[in-house]
């Protein structure tokens, strides 16, 4: 497994990188073994707050990503908090990431389909919320991003748990049932909305 431990203006020291990779190494091994890389990144929040902010981001497999994140006082706390999510996730579905890496050692050819992903900018939108003149209220908010992505086929329970291992509040799919587009996301009651259009 590749390891990177990196600070956003901040110095990692070596004891504290030893600590990141020993636990990650642990981790890994406990749950999965089948990781490819991962990132921790460490970061202060505000200025002068004292608070450090830790990101880390797992591939577990193919397009497969454990991403959590965690604030405390203390960078070690910080990361043993985001690594104890990761682990939990893992614990979580640890039979199924299992099966899914098996399945693809079998048939690594996924079946894709190109899309393209755009970022909007949020300000450019509240700009337009905040006019009053009818023909401002429907501009469209400035694209800051496009990317090429793809939409993998999958089952209904995978996408779920893509998008919990992500730490996403939604995903689109190709239903491997049916074929068709579809989306999973966290309703805000907490429970998971599943979206498939009727015909497509």
């Amino acid at each position: 497994m590749e390891m990177t431990v990196q600070g956003k203006q901040i110095d990692v020291g070596d004891a504290l990188r030893e600590h990141v990779m020993d636990k990650l190494i642990d981790i890994d091994q406990k749950y999965f073994n089948h990781t490819t890389n991962a990132t921790v990144t460490f970061s202060k929040e505000g200025h002068g707050s004292g608070v450090f902010k830790v990101n880390i981001s797992f591939n577990v497999g193919k397009n497969i990503q454990i991403i959590t994140e965690a604030s405390e006082i203390d960078p070690y706390v910080a990361f043993d908090t985001a690594s104890e999510k990761a682990a939990k996730r893992l614990r979580r579905y640890k039979r199924r990431l299992r099966d899914h890496h098996n399945r693809k050692e079998k048939d690594p050819d996924d079946e894709l389909m190109k899309a393209k992903a755009y970022t909007l900018a949020q300000k450019a939108q509240e700009a337009v919320d905040e006019q009053d003149n009818d023909e401002d209220l429907h501009k469209d908010p400035a694209i800051i991003a496009e990317i090429q992505t793809h939409i993998e086929k999958m089952s209904v329970s995978e996408a779920v748990m893509r998008m919990e291992l992500a730490d996403q509040n939604a995903m689109m799919f190709r239903n491997a049932g049916s074929d068709k587009l579809s989306m999973v996301y966290i309703r805000k009651d907490g429970n998971i909305g599943w979206i498939e259009p009727d015909d497509q």
